[in-house]
Formats: structure tokens, C-alpha cells, sequence
């Protein structure tokens, strides 16, 4: 699961499960302990084809871009 977001940090529930190989309910297992652990998020509000976003690693790649 890590590789998958890792290889792309936005990404909707369903090419998560085909990147990682996880089938479906264990991949939306797996992104309700993300988001409950405050390393990923869902930006859709629950409806159908969430979309996720893997913070914590956007935030790594940010960091240093920020203008003043």
C-alpha cells in the first residue's frame, strides 16, 4: 500500500487497490487506518470513487518550496 501512494499521492480507492495488489476491502481497510492516523486523507466526503491524499509524504516532497 505504501508503494502505491507513494508512486502517486492522489489517487482514488480503486487504483490504490490495483497498485498494491490488495484486494478491494482490505485496501479501504488499510485507508481507514491512514486517515485515522492522520497520514492520509479523503477528499471526496465518503462518496463513491474516493480519492485520497497521502499528506505526510506530500508535505515531505513540499518541503523547501514554500515562498515567503
Amino acid at each position: 500500500m505504501h508503494e502505491a501512494l507513494k508512486a502517486r499521492p492522489l489517487a482514488v480507492l480503486q487504483e490504490i487497490t490495483r497498485r498494491s495488489g490488495l484486494s478491494f476491502p482490505a485496501a479501504a481497510a488499510g485507508m481507514k487506518v491512514l486517515t485515522g492516523l492522520g497520514i492520509a486523507r479523503e477528499l471526496t466526503g465518503g462518496r463513491p470513487n474516493r480519492v485520497f491524499a497521502y499528506d505526510r509524504y506530500l508535505a515531505l516532497l513540499s518541503e523547501g518550496t514554500e515562498t515567503s
